[in-house]
């Protein structure tokens, strides 16, 4: 049972507000994700991969950061905070280890690709 001195009271305005404010960034985010993603179908062909790879990789690492948020809204106690934060942070590492495997080998086959592509260049 939680201690009632680490209940947190968040007026419900307040929650409102801030489930507002995180909806607002992540759609400012989407459209800059959205237009990047155009960006990138201009940049040559053997780092068009990499790119899309890395903006694939950056949009999933938002999608999570504002869900974390949202979840983080609804938190009644400071345990609930702690477990979440934890689980979030523990979810990430994960995440962020197989990102790191996805992109190195990503790089090294589009570094190829442009060896192949480009032979005076190296």
């Amino acid at each position: 049972m939680s201690d009632p001195k680490m209940k947190m009271e968040v007026p419900p305005q307040v929650r409102d507000f801030a489930l507002k404010s995180v909806n607002q960034a992540e759609r400012a985010i989407s459209s800059y994700v959205e237009s990047a993603s155009k960006s990138v179908a201009v940049v040559p062909s053997p780092m068009n991969e990499v790119a899309q790879q890395a903006l694939a990789i950056t949009e999933n690492n938002l999608k999570a950061s504002f869900e974390h948020a949202r979840k983080l809204m609804n938190a009644t106690d400071i345990n609930e905070v702690m477990q979440l934060q934890t689980e979030f942070l523990r979810n990430q590492f994960g995440v962020a280890t197989e990102q790191s495997k996805q992109m190195g080998g990503g790089t090294a086959s589009a570094g190829g690709d442009v060896a192949k592509e480009e032979p005076d260049l190296i």
